[in-house]
């Protein structure tokens, strides 16, 4: 008999993907295995009164659920992809990569109007520098103002008329039912997305072999291939939730095809790009070379800059 812990954070969405995967494995699970789930508070939930670029970025959701795993008190956890970072600690690997729900970002707006249609000076709520600067530099006369907490307190504070719209990932609404509350979801030609939004990531140990060996079979070898482009791109700009960083790929044919920018908080300056290649590490890399030559890194020393004083 074998008890596999599978930890979580509390929140009712991370929960719910949780027990989603956790549902889609009790089919494939060897006889006498049985599934339990254990919530675990983070950093990133316990601190909502400052932006996520201020307190360190995407590993705020992740750490303490890492230390339970390397600790031996959860034998796998499932994260949002966009929450993780670029790089993993050692003797942990990522077991495996699922199904993709809607990788675009939505608006939520009061009195449902579009992005293009809220009125000047509308208040619009979002924690990611990188919808903020892709907001700004489409609408730069919007106001742009940090809300944080799970979809409930951030829906109730809109709906309480902090906000005159919010900016959220489509899959997590889509994962809570709550579609029938989006006024627009916003395509890659407004808002391209972040790297690994809307794909779960299963974490395990790395010589835990029964784990990894049960994970191959809820794992999409093409989002998995996707991911990995994003995901390199991401890597080579040394990036997380402080930098605003997106990046989308999908399969054509044999070929990753990757759209990635690179953007000023402001909005005031936006580099963006594409690219294709066999290889997704490759793919990732060629890329982020590419947003380099155009400036891209100079421009993410100028954020990081501002953001230190």
């Amino acid at each position: 008999m074998r008890t596999v812990t599978v930890g979580t954070r509390r929140s009712e969405l991370a929960v719910i993907q949780t027990q989603w995967v956790m549902d889609r494995l009790k089919e494939h699970l060897p006889d006498q295995w049985e599934l339990k789930q254990e919530k675990i508070v983070t950093r990133g939930d316990q601190i909502l009164n400052v932006t996520l670029s201020k307190v360190g970025g995407k590993g705020l959701f992740v750490k303490e659920i890492e230390q339970a795993l390397l600790d031996g008190r959860i034998d796998l956890a499932v994260h949002s992809m966009k929450d993780m970072p670029a790089d993993m600690p050692e003797g942990l690997v990522m077991g495996a990569v699922t199904e993709r729900e809607s990788p675009w970002d939505c608006l939520v707006s009061r009195e449902g109007k579009t992005l293009d249609e809220l009125p000047e000076k509308a208040r619009v709520g979002t924690s990611s520098l990188r919808r903020q600067a892709q907001v700004l530099a489409r609408r730069p006369d919007l106001q742009v103002e940090p809300v944080r907490g799970n979809l409930n307190t951030r829906y109730k504070k809109l709906m309480d008329g902090q906000f005159d719209a919010i900016v959220l990932a489509y899959a997590g609404i889509q994962r809570m039912g709550w579609q029938d509350k989006v006024t627009e979801v916003l395509s890659e030609d407004v808002m391209l997305p972040s790297v690994g939004q809307g794909a779960l990531a299963i974490q395990c140990r790395a010589d835990d072999k029964e784990i990894l060996d049960v994970l191959q079979s809820i794992n999409d070898p093409g989002v998995e291939r996707t991911v990995t482009a994003e995901r390199a791109f991401l890597h080579a700009f040394d990036g997380g939730c402080h930098l605003p960083i997106a990046g989308f790929a999908t399969l054509e044919e044999n070929q990753v095809r990757l759209r990635g920018l690179v953007a000023h908080p402001t909005g005031t300056q936006v580099i963006e790009g594409e690219g294709q290649h066999e290889d997704a590490t490759v793919c990732g890399q060629y890329l982020a070379d590419d947003l380099m030559k155009k400036g891209a890194g100079k421009l993410l020393d100028e954020v990081r800059d501002e953001a230190e004083q």
